[in-house]
């Protein structure tokens, strides 16, 4: 009877500890990423500056030497100087301040329309992934014809629609960027649907929402970071191209996009006008997709290989 009992408790124990270690696994996982993430010098000076950055933007008040419409038009036209790092444009305005300000608006596009993007497509991706039928047929149909269209083309006729301005560029990308979302969640789910432990949960009388919200929607949240990162510089993009075309933020709110637009007439006699916002167009990018490709290698690190 005793060596049952020992049995028993070896039996139980074993289970405890298996118990435990499922547990930890996910945590254990995150934590290898990060520490795969930190030994990635690129991807650690990207995420440095993708911080700078965004603390530019939200402290753009404080940092910002002027208010970004103050003119002075006696300083119009000025290089750059020890008064004005970045020089001042035709109206007098400091450069350096509209540059810090346009980070806002940048930022905030990209930001904000990524994560709206992401609520709206992961229920749509999960209900066509999970339910299939007309659902998935309709939901697949609809966001192929409208990809058919070039993400640029598809802005300008939208906001030719509805005019130019910070809200309707915001608009164009949410509406662009959840049909992303949505296929990927729905690729994701369609190859984790047909795991033993998803099948285990439908054995044990788990609904369907439970299995989606508990199993699969946290084994998508890797892609979907790696998704949104490389996201938010795309629609950066975006918006500078919209800008540039002058269909974009209007004046007198700054946006990079829309300072190159104005200031390309005045390209050769004063190089600086252009120059700046392009090079935070650049560095923007570069960090960003730097951070992203770093995430990838942490999350996913056999995909390189």
């Amino acid at each position: 009877m005793s060596s049952i009992g020992d049995a028993s408790g070896s039996l139980a124990g074993q289970s405890a500890a298996s118990s435990r270690a499922l547990q930890s696994a996910p945590r254990n996982l995150w934590r290898d990423a990060a520490r795969r993430f930190a030994r990635n010098r690129l991807s650690m000076i990207a995420l440095v500056m993708v911080i700078v950055l965004i603390f530019m933007a939200l402290f753009a008040g404080v940092l910002a030497p002027e208010g970004y419409d103050y003119q002075v038009l006696d300083q119009a036209w000025q290089y750059p100087s020890w008064a004005h790092p970045m020089g001042t444009d035709p109206f007098g305005r400091d450069v350096l301040t509209r540059i810090i300000y346009g980070a806002r608006v940048s930022l905030a596009i990209g930001f904000i329309s990524n994560f709206v993007a992401l609520l709206i497509g992961l229920p749509f991706g999960a209900s066509a992934a999970w339910f299939g039928g007309a659902t998935d047929y309709a939901l697949m149909r609809f966001i192929e014809v409208v990809n058919a269209i070039p993400d640029l083309l598809l802005g300008i006729l939208i906001v030719t629609v509805l005019g130019p301005g910070f809200q309707n560029v915001l608009f164009v990308f949410i509406f662009t960027g959840w049909m992303g979302t949505a296929r990927l969640v729905r690729g994701q789910l369609l190859s984790l649907r047909e795991r033993d432990y998803v099948l285990a949960a439908r054995c044990i009388g788990a609904s369907d929402w439970q299995i989606i919200r508990r199993h699969l929607l946290p084994n998508t949240l890797a892609p979907l970071i790696l998704g949104v990162t490389m996201g938010i510089p795309s629609a950066i993009l975006g918006e500078s191209g919209l800008s540039f075309l002058g269909i974009g933020v209007q004046a007198p709110i700054p946006s990079w996009g829309r300072m190159l637009n104005d200031y390309l007439s005045a390209l050769q006699t004063h190089w600086y006008l252009a120059f700046f916002p392009g090079v935070m167009i650049a560095i923007t990018m570069y960090a960003f997709t730097l951070m992203g490709d770093g995430l990838q290698d942490a999350l996913d690190p056999m995909a390189g290989k």
